[in-house]
């Protein structure tokens, strides 16, 4: 199965029939009912069915003036497969689209036959999801409902089907009633729109998971749940329990075996079951030794180890004939938690994880992405270092999600549906059923590490205990109930816009909700702008340039206000120069990226367990074709956040803090490392290295941790810009405003007992600042802010911090002009009011030190033969935030040179590119891609090891791309490579 594309949408392509043993499907001999040239579904309106609905159960039945359905899928995209509906993926038209058609109960229709293979004795039909609830008819009768999208149907329909003539399946589909947060639940709730997707026309009504016959003996099995445990990781205990089914109106006594491999651990059990009951079977090392496993395959998270999967093969025998069976994966493994330091911590297997990831807000926005496809993405995720996904709101439910995060040991933080908002379900028995469904369904995947009640909220009673007891009884208490998503061990969520790189470094970047810290940040993310090539895919022409409304229908603007677009903006034509148009938009907010996305993961990990315990990207993927909220896009386009966040997530990574200049080594993984050396140095824009900055120090970088190497000396001289410079506050109690500036620390202003109090200083002119050092007596201020203005009336706010404590608070922020600086106090943090022994202001002109507007720093770090294990670079300005001089880098004449090749259905091009020993200049964030020679457009989905990196003078860069052959069709790939400071190459 492979992903089609069309030019501005995706479908999946489904198997009309399959025949299989059955991974997690309950029989033998499975057929598929999804949509294809072999299986017609056929939709339309219930209300204008009307009287006709009586005869749409007789085969034969005229649906010609129906519209071809999609299963799975929804009712919408029938309608846009059908060519119906405009494109709802380009310009404006989804919001044209009338909503009235389609928030409305739809019937489904379909014919099938029976295979001539099915001889066993009971004929199954199974559902594994409708949305939001349906009514299901077999050849004229109703058969059963579906109330709740996670809610199976498993029909028996022996005596109802005919094995030698057509059978008809009609489905009526209801609607989800809106609001739908979270009164319909379960369900999709984002599909009423959020601030990252519109809303979805039908509200993803439809069948929205597969439909399948099946065929076994008079007895089943039901919901098999593989255990493990480990005493130590070299023996691991493995018990299952397994529900047998009688499907007979006599008692029947069978024979449960299994498999489990690798190892070829077999057992054996007869099962006695009752007429129409079930029994429950448990298999454990009591009475079968051989399920204590010595020396197991461990499942593990990315980076700390291989995510081992066992298999067990299941057979149900009713005398000799095998009734049923089932293949179940599973994985060994053991979590465990803790809360020290009010900081959530995971463990999985007894090893301390620090968790780097994102959040998954949908697969696809109109449930468009189907089987492979969930490979893709979480193969990317993989590459990106990551090693833990949110299943945000429990709005992704197909399985291939769940079996994609157990190959890449990505760990699923998984959701129910809820969200903050203080109003229960307007059924909350039916939503526990689906709970219990949902845990049931998954609980045999490893990769599920947290269970989530609710997305920044409490689920409101009974709900919340309700599920703690759900997770306790279905789940066995293996994987942490925890209620909210931004509490109880947790730092809260955002901020989701974009800050300079030494906010996330600075104590603290705070979220809202939660503690204070670095901590566990479930939730934190930026804007991120797309690169022209997919820009255009989804903006018609007249909007390209210059921004407008139609951005802002893909959430660059107003309707994604928490992603800040104007702040991305700023940060855009402030640091890199105002941009021309749209491609050197697109090109800059790609530098943008990797600084922002970069800078929040090497934040957290610079304060690796001694406060931080992990940090999840709000997103890790995109839903829809926006502009804000990804790491890849819509389109798989690689963005600057994908390759800044994957540079920070290594798990052996040498990094910068540009708060205090030092160096680290971060190894998030399961071994040590010892014999390695750091080395900086520091090149000018001409590509020349600096020598007075060269630095190399031998380390050994243990598991887990972070290991200071050095600090580089930047020479700069942190001028008091305040000293003896007069001062003003709001108030005095037996002090003077003036004390603060004098030099002297033994001397202090204090204010009267009031939050709201003040002080500035008159700096006597407008001066360039970018920090403050506050000397808090025992009366300090727990919240304020600093705020900067040219004429003490109007003052702009420059930081903020509910965080204040006694003693020094060395705050630092963007540059930015004014003569007047001011500690604003919002509440004081003890009985008394604000008290100061020191006050400075930092800031002026900047100093060069021999390095140009714009430098470079360069980490390389080698093990003890001389291998590269990891290299960084990042840009410098003497003007912090003032990058503008990147535009000025001379041109430079990369040398590419490449081999494209093709094996097993796949391509892959290998390239070496060479910055010449002669180059007039660094060859500054060089983008390489493979297109299509026919037109130049991208080739993806691909796989590549780097992107946007630079080289120095001499310096050469091997990079590997691989991509599907089917995606490229007939055409014929090549290599583009395009440094920032260079016109294009192609080679």
């Amino acid at each position: 199965m492979h992903i089609n594309f069309t030019p501005f949408f995706k479908k999946a392509v489904f198997l009309a029939v399959i025949i299989v043993a059955g991974f997690r499907a309950s029989a033998q001999n499975i057929v598929y009912l999804n949509s294809s040239a072999q299986q017609n579904w056929k939709v339309k309106a219930q209300a204008e069915v009307g009287a006709d609905s009586a005869n749409i159960y007789k085969p034969g039945y005229n649906a010609a003036n129906w519209v071809k359905g999609v299963v799975p899928g929804t009712v919408f995209n029938a309608y846009v497969e059908a060519g119906l509906e405009k494109d709802p993926n380009f310009g404006d038209n989804i919001y044209k689209v009338d909503k009235t058609k389609y928030d409305r109960n739809f019937w489904y229709r379909t014919e099938f036959q029976i295979p001539g293979s099915y001889t066993k004795e009971k004929i199954w039909l199974n559902f594994k999801g409708i949305n939001r609830k349906a009514e299901i008819y077999l050849n004229g009768k109703q058969i059963g409902s579906l109330d709740g999208f996670m809610q199976r149907g498993n029909f028996d329909v022996t005596n109802l089907v005919s094995r030698n003539s057509t059978n008809v399946l009609a489905v009526l589909v209801y609607c989800p009633l809106t609001p739908l947060v979270n009164y319909a639940s379960p369900t999709y709730i984002p599909s009423a729109s959020w601030d990252w997707m519109p809303y979805v026309p039908g509200l993803n009504s439809g069948i929205t998971d597969k439909v399948y016959l099946s065929n076994t003996g008079n007895i089943t099995i039901k919901d098999p749940w593989i255990r493990t445990e480990l005493p130590t990781n070299t023996r691991a205990d493995v018990s299952i329990a397994v529900g047998v089914k009688n499907n007979t109106s006599k008692f029947q006594s069978g024979v449960l075996s299994g498999v489990i491999n690798p190892g070829n651990i077999e057992f054996s059990q007869k099962v006695f079951i009752g007429a129409n009951s079930t029994s429950e079977v448990k298999i454990d090392k009591k009475r079968f030794e051989e399920l204590a496993i010595n020396s197991p395959k461990l499942w593990w998270p990315n980076g700390y180890g291989e995510p081992n999967l066992y298999t067990c093969q299941l057979t149900l025998k009713l005398g000799d004939e095998v009734s049923d069976s089932e293949n179940i994966k599973f994985g060994i493994k053991k979590y465990s938690y803790d809360t020290v330091g009010s900081v959530l911590h995971l463990y999985v297997n007894g090893t301390k994880i620090f968790l780097k990831g994102g959040n998954w807000g949908m697969a696809e926005y109109m449930l468009r992405c189907r089987g492979n496809e969930y490979d893709t993405k979480l193969k990317l995720h993989k590459e990106m270092n990551f090693n833990i996904v949110r299943n945000w709101i429990g709005s992704t439910t197909d399985d291939e999600f769940y079996d994609a995060c157990d190959k890449y040991g990505m760990m699923i933080w998984d959701d129910f549906w809820l969200n903050s908002i203080p109003n229960l379900p307007n059924d909350v028995n039916t939503f526990n059923a689906n709970a219990v469904e949902k845990i049931k369904r998954f609980r045999n995947h490893p990769a599920i590490a947290i269970w989530c009640g609710d997305n920044e909220g409490d689920p409101m009673p009974p709900l919340n205990g309700w599920l703690r007891e759900d997770i306790s009884t279905y789940d066995g208490g293996d994987r942490r109930y925890q209620p909210n998503s931004h509490a109880g061990g947790l730092t809260g969520s955002g901020p989701w816009t974009n800050f300079d790189p030494r906010w996330y470094f600075s104590r603290f970047p705070n979220g809202f909700g939660g503690t204070p810290g670095w901590g566990l940040r479930s939730e934190i993310g930026t804007a991120v702008f797309t690169n022209f090539d997919s820009f255009k895919k989804f903006m018609p022409k007249d909007k390209l340039w210059p921004r407008n409304e139609m951005w802002n229908l893909h959430f660059f603007g107003p309707s994604a206000g928490n992603a800040g677009p104007d702040r991305y903006d700023d940060g855009i034509n402030n640091r890199y120069g105002k941009a021309t148009g749209i491609e050197d938009y697109c090109r800059k907010a790609q530098l943008l990226n990797i600084e922002t996305n970069k800078a929040m993961y090497e934040g957290w990990e610079d304060n690796i367990w001694e406060d931080a315990s992990g940090i999840m990207t709000w997103m890790s993927q995109s839903a829809y074709p926006s502009l804000v909220w990804q790491t890849y896009d819509y389109y798989y386009d690689l963005t600057g956040a994908y390759w800044g966040a994957k540079k920070a997530c290594e798990p052996l990574h040498i990094q910068w803090n540009p708060v205090n200049n030092s160096v680290k080594v971060i190894n998030t993984s399961g071994g040590n490392e010892t014999g390695l050396t750091a080395q900086v140095d520091i090149y000018n824009s001409d590509g020349k290295a600096v020598s007075d900055y060269h630095r190399s120090k031998q380390v050994d970088a243990l598991s887990n941790g972070a290991t200071n190497c050095f600090t580089i000396n930047f020479k700069e001289e942190h001028t008091n810009l305040a000293l003896n410079k007069p001062a003003v506050a709001s108030s005095s109690e037996n002090s003077e405003a003036a004390l603060v500036t004098d030099g002297n620390s033994g001397s202090r202003w204090a204010s009267k007992q009031n939050d709201n109090e003040w002080i500035y200083v008159d700096l006597g002119s407008v001066q360039v600042v970018n920090g403050v050092k506050l000397n808090w007596e025992e009366a300090y201020g727990k919240s304020f802010k600093i705020q900067v203005s040219d004429d003490a009336k109007q003052w702009k706010d420059v930081y903020e911090t509910g965080d204040g404590h006694t003693g020094v608070q060395q705050i630092t922020f963007d540059e930015t002009r004014g003569r007047y600086v001011r500690m604003y106090g919002q509440q004081r943090g003890s009985g008394w009011g604000y008290s100061l022994w020191d006050f400075e202001v930092y800031g002026g002109e900047p100093r060069s030190n021999g390095l140009t507007d714009v430098h470079f720093i360069k980490l390389k770090l080698t093990d003890k033969n001389g291998k590269l294990v990891s290299d960084n670079f990042y840009w410098r300005g003497n003007k912090r935030t003032d990058f503008t001089a990147l535009n000025k880098l001379g041109k430079v004449n990369l040398k590419v040179s490449s081999k494209i090749t093709k094996a097993d259905g796949k391509y892959y091009i290998n390239a070496t590119i060479t910055n010449p020993a002669s180059s007039p200049a660094i060859a500054f964030a060089i983008r390489a891609q493979a297109v299509r020679k026919s037109n130049g457009g991208q080739i993806l989905p691909a796989l590549m090891n780097d992107n946007y990196f630079s080289l120095v003078r001499g310096e050469s860069k091997a990079i590997k791309i691989e991509f599907d052959a089917s995606v490229l069709g007939n055409d014929t790939p090549t290599l583009l490579v395009q440094p920032y400071n260079d016109p294009v190459k192609a080679e």
